[in-house]
Order: structure tokens, then sequence, then C-alpha cells
């Protein structure tokens, strides 16, 4: 991914008002982010906890997708001791994924209409994949036969799928 400016991941929201936007905080790290090994930003607004950023790389042409998303005021408990990330399909100990609702794009998000997805609780799948960084669960990445780039792929496959639901709205 290409780094981005303040600027850009600001306009780039289209579940959000202009004004949650403007006031939502980048990640602590941004000047150090990994922005060669990252196909998406992501992270929780270190001013509003309970708030998850994603942004997206597109064409030149329309520029990156950011897409705001709600993080539970409560973990959820389960008697499950592992999870998957529906993203990155990366193990995680339970508490290590969680199900983050986004805002429909348009009338219906405005409405209250959202669709879920349980994704690593970091946001950090890119990393997970390339194995920049281990889960807390030893078995975090199970054995794939797939090549590096047949899971980036797949990851960029399921985020554009969620990505198409939000928009769809």
């Amino acid at each position: 991914m290409e780094p981005l400016s303040e600027k850009q991941i600001r306009s780039s929201f289209l579940n959000c008002t202009k004004g949650e936007a403007a006031r939502l905080k980048l990640p602590l790290d941004f000047a150090q982010l990994p922005w060669p090994d990252l196909d998406f930003l992501g992270w929780i607004d270190p001013g509003a906890p309970l708030r998850a950023h994603l942004v997206l790389p597109r064409g030149a042409d329309e520029g990156p997708l950011g897409i705001s998303l709600r993080v539970p005021s409560v973990g959820r408990t389960s008697a499950v001791k592992s999870s998957l990330c529906q993203i990155c399909l990366t193990g995680h100990a339970s508490s290590g994924v969680t199900l983050l609702a986004a805002p429909l794009a348009g009338a219906r998000g405005r409405e209250g209409n959202t669709v879920g997805i349980y994704i690593c609780a970091d946001l950090a799948c890119p990393l997970y994949v390339r194995g920049k960084r281990q889960p807390k669960l030893r078995a975090g990445r199970y054995e794939e036969s797939l090549t590096l780039e047949e899971r980036l792929h797949r990851m960029n496959d399921n985020l554009a799928g969620f990505t198409a639901k939000v928009i769809a709205g």
C-alpha cells in the first residue's frame, strides 16, 4: 500500500459524516506505519476506543476508501477457546477476534442498518498473513499449501466482499 496523508484518509470515509471523519484520531504510530507490508490500514481509534477504521487503497482515479466501524462495548463471552478472522483466516485466542459492525453507506446506514464481520481485534491482518506478527494462540496459522501471494489475494477478496456489502447500503 502506498503511504497516505492525513487528508487522504479523512476524505476517504463513505459511511460516516465529514464531522466524524474530521474528529477521528489517526493511529498513534502513524508516522512509523509499515506501509509496504499493508494491504489496508486498520486501527482502533485512540480517542474513541469503541470506534475502528479501515482504509483500503483503490485505483489512482478513485482514491482510498474508508470505512468506519463500531467496536462492541463489552467483550463477547464464549466457551470457544479460539476464533478465526473472516478476513485473513488467522486463528486467535477468542479475545483476538472481535465482531465489528459497519454502518451501511447512504440512507440505510443513517437509519441504523449495519453489517458485521469477525476480524482480528488489532486489525493487523496483512501483518499476520505475511508472518510479521504472530497471534497469541500457538496454532494461529494453519498449514496451507497456498503461496503468500495467494493468501494475500484471498485476504483482499474477503475484504472486498465485506466492503461491497457496506457500499451496497
